[in-house]
């Protein structure tokens, strides 16, 4: 198979990524419905559906300015405005979308948390995600840098590179082994296991973000890296619980 994945439809080009973005969305949210028919959700489902709207809102603005804090060049052409409307990245969804959640269930008085039901749908949805970032090759920037070890591959520009996507959907499908051993093996607090989740994928990213063309910015850190460190800050107390005895 080459990279880029393109197959052709009735004499027409596929976007195989974009498809597989847009069922990740459809896939991870049936999943999601899925898992909580299965549960005694203790939250009222109208205030689950007030933390979901919040969740996609935040996850969209987030996504976005985050995506634009990767590459932060102004220009005022045409072409800019569509790329700026079109530029988007996990990470500041996935940020963006936990302070949307949060800001809800201020608003709604919400005090249980509501974490734990999201983890496996946004992990699911990430690796299907992943799938097509790697089969679009360096159209998508998920790709690593030039490199000759045995890790490299060609992803259709004859250079190669880390494949940062391959990566990453191994490192979900362990962190989901792990959290499900956790969550079987364990009595912890309700929101504990999203807060692992987001714990250790931040941590993921941070590391691998040295493997990516970036532009770093003060301290040789990319904006991706800084919001791991934002993450950790806001995850402090649980990461701090983490070095004693559970």
């Amino acid at each position: 198979m080459d990279i880029p994945f393109e197959p052709v439809v009735f004499g027409l080009k596929v976007n195989i990524h974009l498809i597989l973005e847009y069922a990740a969305f459809f896939i991870g949210f049936r999943y999601y419905v899925y898992l909580k028919k299965r549960i005694q959700d203790p939250i009222p489902s109208t205030n689950r559906l007030s933390i979901i709207i919040g969740a996609v809102f935040g996850a969209f603005l987030g996504s976005r300015i985050l995506g634009f804090l990767e590459n932060p060049i102004v220009d005022f052409t045409p072409e800019y405005l569509i790329y700026l409307l079109s530029v988007k990245t996990i990470m500041g969804g996935l940020f963006g979308g936990l302070l949307g959640v949060e800001l809800a269930k201020k608003i709604i008085k919400e005090n249980k948390s509501s974490g734990d039901l999201f983890t496996y749908p946004i992990i699911l949805g990430i690796i299907i995600g992943r799938i097509g970032c790697f089969l679009a090759g360096i159209n998508e920037f998920t790709y690593g840098k030039e490199t000759t070890s045995f890790l490299g591959m060609d992803l259709g520009d004859g250079v190669f590179r880390y494949p940062i996507a391959l990566f990453e959907i191994v490192f979900m499908i362990v962190l989901w082994w792990c959290l499900r051993y956790f969550q079987r093996n364990y009595k912890y607090k309700n929101g504990l296991l999203f807060q692992y989740f987001m714990i250790s994928y931040f941590l993921f990213r941070f590391c691998i973000e040295f493997l990516k063309p970036n532009v770093f910015l003060i301290f040789g850190l990319s904006s991706i890296q800084y919001l791991c460190i934002l993450c950790w800050i806001y995850y402090h107390k649980t990461i701090r619980k983490l070095f004693y005895a559970y």
